[in-house]
Protein backbone atom coordinates (compact mmCIF):
# COMPACT_ATOMS: atom_id res chain seq x y z
CA UNK A 1 0.00 0.00 0.00
CA UNK A 2 1.72 3.52 -0.81
CA UNK A 3 1.44 6.95 0.30
CA UNK A 4 -0.66 9.56 -1.17
CA UNK A 5 1.80 12.77 -1.72
CA UNK A 6 -0.03 16.20 -1.34
CA UNK A 7 1.28 19.47 -2.91
CA UNK A 8 3.26 21.09 0.51
CA UNK A 9 2.91 23.58 2.07
CA UNK A 10 6.49 25.73 1.24
CA UNK A 11 9.34 24.21 3.72
CA UNK A 12 7.18 20.90 4.44
CA UNK A 13 6.26 17.68 3.05
CA UNK A 14 2.88 16.59 3.45
CA UNK A 15 2.04 12.58 2.77
CA UNK A 16 -1.20 11.04 3.14
CA UNK A 17 -0.72 7.47 4.48
CA UNK A 18 -3.10 4.94 3.73
CA UNK A 19 -4.61 4.76 6.95
CA UNK A 20 -5.85 8.57 6.32
CA UNK A 21 -3.30 9.95 8.46
CA UNK A 22 -1.33 13.10 7.44
CA UNK A 23 2.21 13.48 7.94
CA UNK A 24 3.87 16.67 7.65
CA UNK A 25 7.51 16.87 7.55
CA UNK A 26 10.00 19.52 7.46
CA UNK A 27 12.28 20.19 4.26
CA UNK A 28 15.90 20.62 4.92
CA UNK A 29 17.30 23.55 3.52
CA UNK A 30 20.44 25.03 2.94
CA UNK A 31 22.15 25.61 6.57
CA UNK A 32 21.34 21.95 7.75
CA UNK A 33 22.72 20.38 4.49
CA UNK A 34 25.72 22.62 4.60
CA UNK A 35 26.22 21.47 8.08
CA UNK A 36 25.90 17.90 6.65
CA UNK A 37 28.43 18.73 3.90
CA UNK A 38 30.98 20.15 5.98
CA UNK A 39 30.91 16.81 8.16
CA UNK A 40 31.16 14.43 5.25
CA UNK A 41 33.87 16.34 3.49
CA UNK A 42 36.13 16.33 6.65
CA UNK A 43 35.33 12.50 7.30
CA UNK A 44 36.33 12.21 3.23
CA UNK A 45 39.63 14.56 3.47
CA UNK A 46 40.81 12.64 6.48
CA UNK A 47 40.09 9.20 4.83
CA UNK A 48 42.04 10.57 1.22
CA UNK A 49 45.08 12.02 3.75
CA UNK A 50 45.32 8.45 4.90
CA UNK A 51 45.39 7.05 1.76
CA UNK A 52 47.40 9.34 0.60
CA UNK A 53 50.38 8.65 2.95
CA UNK A 54 49.67 5.10 2.30
CA UNK A 55 50.47 5.27 -1.26
CA UNK A 56 53.68 7.61 -0.35
CA UNK A 57 54.84 4.48 1.61
CA UNK A 58 54.06 1.41 -0.90
CA UNK A 59 54.53 3.51 -4.34
CA UNK A 60 58.56 3.84 -3.74
CA UNK A 61 58.52 -0.36 -2.69
CA UNK A 62 56.51 -0.80 -6.08
CA UNK A 63 58.80 0.54 -8.09
CA UNK A 64 61.89 -1.17 -6.74
CA UNK A 65 59.96 -4.48 -8.37
CA UNK A 66 58.22 -3.28 -11.03
CA UNK A 67 57.61 -0.42 -13.49
CA UNK A 68 54.16 -2.04 -14.36
CA UNK A 69 53.43 -2.22 -10.24
CA UNK A 70 54.14 1.33 -10.09
CA UNK A 71 51.88 2.44 -12.80
CA UNK A 72 49.52 -0.01 -11.12
CA UNK A 73 49.40 1.52 -7.72
CA UNK A 74 49.34 5.36 -9.34
CA UNK A 75 46.46 4.27 -11.37
CA UNK A 76 44.79 3.00 -8.37
CA UNK A 77 45.25 6.43 -6.57
CA UNK A 78 43.48 8.40 -9.31
CA UNK A 79 40.62 5.84 -9.38
CA UNK A 80 40.09 5.50 -5.37
CA UNK A 81 39.67 9.22 -4.06
CA UNK A 82 36.88 9.32 -7.42
CA UNK A 83 35.32 5.93 -5.91
CA UNK A 84 35.94 6.86 -2.50
CA UNK A 85 34.13 10.23 -2.90
CA UNK A 86 31.15 9.06 -4.99
CA UNK A 87 30.86 5.77 -2.93
CA UNK A 88 31.35 7.52 0.12
CA UNK A 89 27.97 9.66 -0.26
CA UNK A 90 25.94 6.61 -2.46
CA UNK A 91 26.75 3.31 0.10
CA UNK A 92 25.70 5.40 2.98
CA UNK A 93 22.61 7.23 2.22
CA UNK A 94 21.92 4.10 -0.10
CA UNK A 95 22.03 1.83 3.02
CA UNK A 96 21.90 3.72 6.45
CA UNK A 97 18.44 4.51 5.77
CA UNK A 98 19.08 7.77 3.78
CA UNK A 99 22.23 9.11 5.94
CA UNK A 100 25.21 9.93 5.65
CA UNK A 101 27.55 10.43 9.09
CA UNK A 102 27.28 14.29 8.28
CA UNK A 103 23.38 14.26 7.54
CA UNK A 104 23.11 12.06 10.83
CA UNK A 105 25.18 14.60 12.52
CA UNK A 106 22.62 17.50 11.40
CA UNK A 107 19.73 14.98 11.91
CA UNK A 108 18.39 14.71 8.33
CA UNK A 109 18.21 12.45 5.56
CA UNK A 110 17.32 11.47 1.93
CA UNK A 111 13.51 10.24 1.26
CA UNK A 112 11.46 9.70 -1.99
CA UNK A 113 9.15 12.38 -2.36
CA UNK A 114 6.36 9.40 -1.55
CA UNK A 115 7.83 9.50 1.68
CA UNK A 116 9.76 5.89 1.77
CA UNK A 117 13.47 5.30 1.92
CA UNK A 118 15.73 5.40 -0.92
CA UNK A 119 17.25 2.40 -2.45
CA UNK A 120 20.65 1.85 -4.31
CA UNK A 121 18.98 3.63 -7.69
CA UNK A 122 17.95 6.66 -6.38
CA UNK A 123 21.02 6.97 -4.18
CA UNK A 124 23.41 6.51 -7.42
CA UNK A 125 21.18 8.79 -9.71
CA UNK A 126 21.10 11.73 -7.21
CA UNK A 127 24.76 11.31 -6.57
CA UNK A 128 26.68 10.55 -9.68
CA UNK A 129 24.66 14.58 -10.68
CA UNK A 130 26.48 15.85 -7.64
CA UNK A 131 29.33 16.68 -9.79
CA UNK A 132 27.21 18.77 -12.01
CA UNK A 133 25.24 20.55 -8.70
CA UNK A 134 28.96 21.46 -7.65
CA UNK A 135 29.64 23.48 -11.08
CA UNK A 136 31.19 25.77 -11.31
CA UNK A 137 32.07 26.13 -7.70
CA UNK A 138 31.20 25.36 -3.97
CA UNK A 139 27.63 23.86 -5.08
CA UNK A 140 26.98 26.70 -6.65
CA UNK A 141 24.48 25.01 -9.04
CA UNK A 142 22.85 22.87 -6.14
CA UNK A 143 22.50 26.03 -3.90
CA UNK A 144 20.76 27.78 -6.53
CA UNK A 145 18.01 24.43 -6.91
CA UNK A 146 17.77 23.91 -3.44
CA UNK A 147 16.81 27.89 -2.77
CA UNK A 148 14.64 28.43 -5.88
CA UNK A 149 12.77 25.02 -5.90
CA UNK A 150 9.53 24.84 -3.77
CA UNK A 151 11.35 21.19 -2.43
CA UNK A 152 14.33 22.58 -1.94
CA UNK A 153 15.74 20.18 -4.33
CA UNK A 154 19.20 20.19 -5.62
CA UNK A 155 19.43 18.47 -9.66
CA UNK A 156 20.63 14.95 -8.55
CA UNK A 157 17.41 15.44 -6.36
CA UNK A 158 14.99 16.38 -8.81
CA UNK A 159 16.52 13.61 -11.19
CA UNK A 160 15.98 10.37 -8.71
CA UNK A 161 12.27 12.20 -6.87
CA UNK A 162 14.19 12.20 -3.66
CA UNK A 163 14.48 15.06 -1.08
CA UNK A 164 15.86 15.91 1.94
CA UNK A 165 14.15 16.31 5.45
CA UNK A 166 14.70 16.81 8.98
CA UNK A 167 14.11 14.31 11.11
CA UNK A 168 11.51 13.56 14.06
CA UNK A 169 12.79 12.67 17.64
CA UNK A 170 13.40 8.76 16.61
CA UNK A 171 11.57 5.58 17.60
CA UNK A 172 12.77 2.71 17.47
CA UNK A 173 10.27 0.89 15.17
CA UNK A 174 9.75 -3.25 15.47
CA UNK A 175 12.45 -5.87 14.67
CA UNK A 176 10.35 -6.95 11.79
CA UNK A 177 11.20 -3.69 9.94
CA UNK A 178 11.31 -4.67 6.19
CA UNK A 179 12.33 -1.86 3.41
CA UNK A 180 8.42 -1.86 2.33
CA UNK A 181 7.87 0.46 5.26
CA UNK A 182 8.02 4.34 5.14
CA UNK A 183 10.88 5.85 6.05
CA UNK A 184 9.09 7.29 9.10
CA UNK A 185 9.27 3.81 11.04
CA UNK A 186 12.46 4.29 13.54
CA UNK A 187 12.01 8.16 13.57
CA UNK A 188 10.75 8.90 16.88
CA UNK A 189 12.11 7.65 20.82
CA UNK A 190 10.06 4.72 21.80
CA UNK A 191 8.26 5.27 25.04
CA UNK A 192 8.96 2.89 27.56
CA UNK A 193 6.46 -0.34 27.15
CA UNK A 194 4.93 -1.60 30.20
CA UNK A 195 4.81 -5.33 29.62
CA UNK A 196 1.34 -7.12 30.04
CA UNK A 197 -0.17 -10.30 29.21
CA UNK A 198 -2.30 -10.36 25.65
CA UNK A 199 -5.69 -10.89 26.20
CA UNK A 200 -7.03 -13.16 23.91
CA UNK A 201 -11.04 -13.74 23.19
CA UNK A 202 -13.30 -15.01 20.56
CA UNK A 203 -15.07 -12.74 18.06
CA UNK A 204 -18.04 -14.09 16.63
CA UNK A 205 -17.57 -15.19 13.36
CA UNK A 206 -21.35 -14.38 12.02
CA UNK A 207 -19.69 -10.66 12.22
CA UNK A 208 -16.37 -11.42 10.90
CA UNK A 209 -18.11 -12.79 7.45
CA UNK A 210 -19.14 -9.48 7.02
CA UNK A 211 -15.78 -8.39 6.72
CA UNK A 212 -14.00 -8.58 3.54
CA UNK A 213 -10.28 -8.63 1.87
CA UNK A 214 -9.87 -4.88 1.90
CA UNK A 215 -10.69 -4.92 5.68
CA UNK A 216 -8.18 -7.01 6.30
CA UNK A 217 -6.04 -5.18 4.40
CA UNK A 218 -6.74 -2.04 6.30
CA UNK A 219 -5.89 -3.92 9.29
CA UNK A 220 -2.48 -5.41 7.95
CA UNK A 221 -1.59 -2.08 7.38
CA UNK A 222 -2.58 -0.66 10.77
CA UNK A 223 -0.75 -3.14 13.02
CA UNK A 224 2.28 -3.47 10.22
CA UNK A 225 2.69 0.28 10.72
CA UNK A 226 1.41 1.65 14.24
CA UNK A 227 4.73 2.05 15.59
CA UNK A 228 5.42 4.72 12.93
CA UNK A 229 3.03 7.16 14.31
CA UNK A 230 3.15 8.89 17.87
CA UNK A 231 0.98 7.42 20.65
CA UNK A 232 -1.47 9.63 20.04
CA UNK A 233 -2.04 9.55 16.17
CA UNK A 234 -1.87 5.96 16.94
CA UNK A 235 -4.94 5.89 19.45
CA UNK A 236 -7.01 7.94 17.28
CA UNK A 237 -6.41 5.89 14.03
CA UNK A 238 -7.02 2.41 15.71
CA UNK A 239 -10.58 4.11 17.07
CA UNK A 240 -11.50 5.18 14.23
CA UNK A 241 -10.81 1.74 12.65
CA UNK A 242 -12.46 0.03 15.27
CA UNK A 243 -15.52 1.62 14.95
CA UNK A 244 -15.93 1.11 11.07
CA UNK A 245 -14.52 -2.80 11.79
CA UNK A 246 -17.78 -2.35 14.59
CA UNK A 247 -20.28 -0.85 11.94
CA UNK A 248 -19.57 -3.20 9.23
CA UNK A 249 -19.64 -6.48 11.43
CA UNK A 250 -21.64 -5.40 14.42
CA UNK A 251 -19.02 -6.48 16.70
CA UNK A 252 -18.56 -4.96 20.02
CA UNK A 253 -15.42 -4.86 22.02
CA UNK A 254 -15.62 -6.21 25.32
CA UNK A 255 -14.76 -4.70 28.43
CA UNK A 256 -11.37 -4.73 29.38
CA UNK A 257 -10.19 -5.57 25.77
CA UNK A 258 -7.83 -2.43 24.18
CA UNK A 259 -8.74 -1.55 20.82
CA UNK A 260 -5.55 -2.68 19.63
CA UNK A 261 -6.17 -6.01 20.67
CA UNK A 262 -9.81 -6.13 19.42
CA UNK A 263 -8.28 -5.54 15.85
CA UNK A 264 -5.37 -7.93 16.10
CA UNK A 265 -7.76 -10.25 17.03
CA UNK A 266 -10.37 -9.71 14.44
CA UNK A 267 -7.49 -9.79 11.72
CA UNK A 268 -6.83 -12.99 13.04
CA UNK A 269 -10.29 -14.47 11.97
CA UNK A 270 -9.51 -12.68 8.93
CA UNK A 271 -6.96 -14.31 8.38
CA UNK A 272 -8.20 -17.52 8.91
CA UNK A 273 -11.30 -17.14 7.46
CA UNK A 274 -9.46 -16.11 3.93
CA UNK A 275 -7.31 -19.47 4.46
CA UNK A 276 -10.43 -21.16 4.73
CA UNK A 277 -12.14 -19.79 2.15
Amino acid sequence: MSENFREPEWDQLSIDTPELVAIDLPLAGIGSRFVALLVDYLIWFATFTLLFFLFVLIDPSFAKFSKLGEKWVTALFILIPFLLYWGYFTLFEAFWNGQTPGKWVAKIRVIQISGRGIGLFESMTRNLLRVVDQFPFVYAVGVLFVFFTRQHQRLGDMAAGTLVVHERDRLTASASESSGRTFTAGMFDAPAIVERPVARFDVASSGVQRLGSEDLEVLEGFLARRLDFSLETRAALAERIARAIQTKSGLEIPPGISVDTFLEEVARHLRDQSRLG
